[in-house]
């Protein structure tokens, strides 16, 4: 089975590369730049593992990416939408900028959109299939001094919706993963402080979470154990969501 996971040179979308090909999968990774680990993954999989540098926030880039997976494969029986990134400045939402705000949602929300709608055509091919989209729990949760990322992961809330709406027809569910507080390049410089409020009691799991823990998510909703769940979110966040007296 064939894969695209977005974000795939890195944190969370690294380790679901990794995940999917322990599963078995033959997986294409898709970044801006290719990093140590990605290298890694080409002399371990030679032959189920490939990397097509790509900026989704580009639309030429992505129908180039597209191209390039129907050429080598035909069809696609998985879509990771794991490509995010953060503020590059977290600033009161008082002060944010329009500059600012495009640069998150041009890649979180529009580029999971149409990365997720020219990837259709090949996934309607591989059916049944499954688009798989790592969302935050900031899509519920208010973070006024990163106002730009909360919209965007809501956007990608319902991305997933709208699609899964969609495209039920043609034997393609769309899920949806919220990760919590995951230690990654993203969260290190507000770490400790995350840490403290894990330590408290922030989580009822009193840990940070491991991008391997989002990627057992993913893989799980893979292989199609999942495929009778359309539009659903599942929480991976230590229990940030429970609500508790």
């Amino acid at each position: 089975m064939f894969a695209l996971v977005t974000g795939g040179s890195r944190g969370i979308g690294f380790a679901c590369v990794r995940a999917l090909l322990d599963k078995g999968f033959t997986v294409t990774a898709a970044a801006r730049r290719e990093s140590d680990g990605v290298r890694a993954l080409k002399q371990e999989f030679p032959d189920r593992f490939s990397f097509l540098p790509c900026d989704i926030s580009k639309q030429d880039r992505i129908r180039a990416l597209v191209a390039g997976l129907e050429a080598h494969y035909g069809a696609l029986q998985l879509l990771v939408n794991a490509a995010g990134v953060a503020p590059r400045v977290r600033k009161d939402i008082l002060e944010l900028t329009p500059d600012e705000m495009d640069e998150v949602l041009e890649i979180n929300l529009k580029g999971t959109f149409f990365m997720t709608q020219a990837c259709v055509p090949l996934l309607k091919k591989g059916a049944p299939a499954r688009i798989v989209n790592i969302s935050s729990m900031s899509a519920y949760t208010a973070s006024v001094s990163r106002g730009e990322y909360c919209i965007s992961k809501a956007g990608v809330s319902m991305t997933t919706k709208l699609f899964a709406a969609r495209l039920a027809e043609y034997g393609i569910s769309v899920l949806e993963i919220r990760p919590g507080i995951i230690e990654t390049d993203m969260t290190a410089v507000v770490k400790d402080k995350y840490a403290a409020m894990i330590d408290v009691g922030l989580t009822p799991i009193r840990r940070m979470g491991q991008p391997e823990d989002v990627a057992a998510c993913v893989a799980a909703a893979a292989d199609g154990s999942l495929d009778f769940c359309t539009g659903t979110v599942f929480d991976c966040d230590g229990g940030f969501s429970v609500r508790t007296l």
